[in-house]
């Protein structure tokens, strides 16, 4: 058994450099050490659709009432997609749901109407290759592009977001939260384990400098 899950571990591992390929990061590093002068982290964004939970957006972040048409067939097309990925997952398992949980995914974006927390993730939406960047006085979110590529082929790593001191939301890395003065907050989804686990070198680097 353990050397399934050594397997596995190994396939996951190869899976997320072929996704997210060794020097990005390195990438977005070094062109936010450039801009803040300061040291900096940069962590890998999930690709994955964000859920939100503010008045006048849908649930998929779109605004209440544009856009009714395209997104009655978008629906159905959605819908097919789900269906056809529960039957692949039921073929390719042993019957079980694989860690999907009944109830509601909870949102990853909650605050009152025309939140704070907008100006950041509707742009975050629309982005190939996001990550989310640290500095002692920044917080900033940075395109690469598709993460697939080489790196050396990609185009430059361009900034489309930015909060500096003394008004940055407020940020609790273990958490993986940022809350704005209105009360807003964005939960920010890593890409992979890979991402998690340099978040959490990067939280035990910060333990005894404050709360994390």
């Amino acid at each position: 058994m353990r050397k399934i899950f050594e397997h596995q571990d190994r396939l996951d591992r190869k899976t997320e450099q072929l996704m997210v390929r060794p020097g990005f990061r390195e990438r977005v590093e070094e062109f936010m050490r450039g801009q803040c002068r300061e040291p900096v982290v940069a962590l890998r964004l999930s690709d994955d659709k964000l859920y939100f939970d503010v008045p006048g957006r849908r649930r998929d972040g779109t605004v209440d009432g544009e856009r009714v048409v395209r997104r009655f067939f978008w629906n159905i097309l959605r819908g097919v997609g789900r269906a056809a990925v529960v039957v692949f997952a039921l073929m390719n398992s042993d019957g079980s749901t694989g860690g999907l949980k009944g109830g509601e995914r909870k949102a990853d974006v909650q605050g009152p109407a025309n939140a704070m927390a907008l100006d950041l993730v509707d742009r975050l939406r629309k982005l190939r290759g996001p990550w989310l960047v640290f500095s002692p006085s920044c917080v900033a979110v940075v395109d690469t592009g598709s993460t697939i590529t080489d790196p050396a082929d990609a185009p430059p790593p361009r900034m489309v977001w930015q909060a500096h001191t003394p008004e940055p939301p407020e940020i609790k890395f273990r958490a993986r939260t940022l809350t704005w003065p209105d009360g807003s907050r964005f939960t920010f989804p890593l890409y992979s384990r890979t991402e998690t686990q340099h978040l959490r070198q990067y939280c035990d680097s910060l333990d005894g400098r404050g709360p994390t």
